[in-house]
């Protein structure tokens, strides 16, 4: 990372022109441009990736390809009841591995597959778990190889994840219910059920997640928990601002980066709330959501949870003005070529009205804000900075961002600059959520007798 400037007042505009001079105007970075790349989330991770008996087998195989897509290596195991519903000869192609399907194999030299491919693992990730292999793991049953891997593995080095998948039924039996409790207590992280429709033709609980979710919380448990025991409060997306019941004033943020933050909180560990404007993007998992829609909906929503945050990330771009008086009716043309008369009102900000509240002035609020501007991205951020009050201000330029995967972005605080070189949305979330948790550690460190 460069570091641009000294002290903030301090700075000069020739300076600013000398140590910055692409940050003006951010189109000028090249998309291909690769350096400083982040590594993929699970780069150097071997996981063993267990099937047993049920149809959702074939969800297996694209969880196969996306933990490789995210970096891990993939040693599929399988159960005879998972051969029912896929073949070896699939999970093979996919993983690039011989896949194991019974404890007798011949191919290991001591004819001990379930000690030889356990003690390689990072984790053991057993997708689908149907509700008899979860019977098998709460009596220390082992008669198959998945189930002696489950039960020999290392418990303090190879973590047991499990994705249930079973009948709606099944899942709310007590029985069921009992085991899910008892296998966490015996150490396993159970990954959750999906609800919807069921391949018996029945709708409900116990569906297995979708492989994607199922990377993300995979992805999640592997994530150094530096926001732990914390609550963040993210804003993001557009608002929008009725003029009449068809029109309104917005803009075009997506809303992917405060998506991609509240989603890098969560993996490091913290409880999360994510206030959303009109976006059409996936919740990410584990994350509360709270939709809105205008900047007085937003206000209002997030103070009234901000008062249990710990940390407040303003990403959202929020419309500055509103229409004073929005029309009932939808505004017509008369042909007379006029246009309306409209009289707008300045939006209450929020980003500095929860810096001024006495849980931020006093420190038990660490609150972010962004800047997404059209020029002079420095002098502009740090002027909003000291504006808004705010300890750190992330400054982009929004015309480059907007709807785009990518973005470069400035952190500014009272020290000076640090550019984040261009890096997909997700990658920067991450890394500023290390920044933040760093700043927090800082803050809360007690002083030297």
């Amino acid at each position: 990372m460069k570091i641009i400037g000294g002290d903030v007042q301090a700075n000069s505009e020739g300076a600013q022109a000398d140590t910055l001079p692409t940050m003006t105007n951010l189109a000028n970075v090249q998309e291909t441009s690769q350096q400083g790349a982040a590594p993929l989330e699970l780069d150097g991770k071997h996981i063993v990736l267990g099937l047993s008996g049920g149809i959702a087998c074939y969800k297996a195989a694209e969880l196969c390809r996306a933990l490789i897509r995210a970096g891990a290596t993939v040693q599929v195991v399988m159960t005879e009841a998972a051969e029912q519903f896929i073949t070896p000869v699939t999970m093979q192609a996919l993983s690039g591995r011989p896949v194991y399907t019974s404890q007798w194999d011949s191919r290991e030299d001591n004819s001990m597959a379930h000690i030889n491919l356990s003690r390689e693992a990072d984790a053991l990730v057993v997708a689908p778990m149907s509700a008899d292999f979860m019977a098998k793991l709460l009596h220390g049953r082992a008669d198959d190889l998945l189930s002696l891997m489950c039960l020999a593995r290392r418990i303090d080095k190879v973590p047991l994840l499990v994705a249930p998948a079973m009948n709606r039924e099944m899942y709310a039996h007590p029985a069921t219910q009992r085991n899910f409790v008892q296998l966490e207590a015996d150490g396993a992280t159970v990954l959750g059920v999906g609800n919807g429709f069921q391949a018996c033709g029945e709708t409900g609980d116990g569906r297995m997640l979708e492989p994607a979710q199922l990377l993300e919380d995979v992805i999640a448990f592997f994530t150094p928990k530096v926001l732990a025991g914390q609550r963040v409060l993210v804003t993001a997306g557009p608002t929008y601002e009725a003029i009449d019941p068809v029109r309104g004033i917005t803009n075009l943020s997506s809303g992917k980066m405060g998506f991609a933050i509240a989603r890098a909180a969560r993996e490091a560990g913290a409880e999360v709330t994510l206030v959303a404007g009109p976006v059409s993007l996936e919740t990410p998992r584990g994350v509360t959501r709270i939709n809105v829609k205008s900047a007085q909906n937003m206000l209002e929503a997030t103070e009234i949870r901000a008062h249990v945050a710990t940390v407040f990330i303003a990403t959202a771009a929020v419309a500055d003005w509103r229409v004073a008086t929005p029309s009932q009716q939808k505004i017509k043309k008369d042909g007379s070529g006029a246009a309306p008369q409209l009289t707008f009102m300045e939006n209450q900000d929020i980003l500095a009205t929860v810096a001024q509240s006495p849980a931020a002035r006093d420190g038990r609020l660490y609150c972010v804000g962004f800047a997404a501007e059209s020029h002079d991205l420095l002098s502009n951020a740090q002027a909003k900075r000291l504006r808004k009050q705010v300890p750190l201000l992330v400054g982009n330029i929004g015309p480059d961002t907007f709807g785009q995967d990518h973005n470069t972005v400035l952190l500014i605080d009272a020290q000076g600059a640090t550019e984040l070189p261009r890096a997909s949305k997700l990658s920067l979330a991450r890394q500023l959520v290390r920044e933040i948790a760093s700043r927090i550690t800082l803050q809360n460190k007690p002083l030297a007798p």
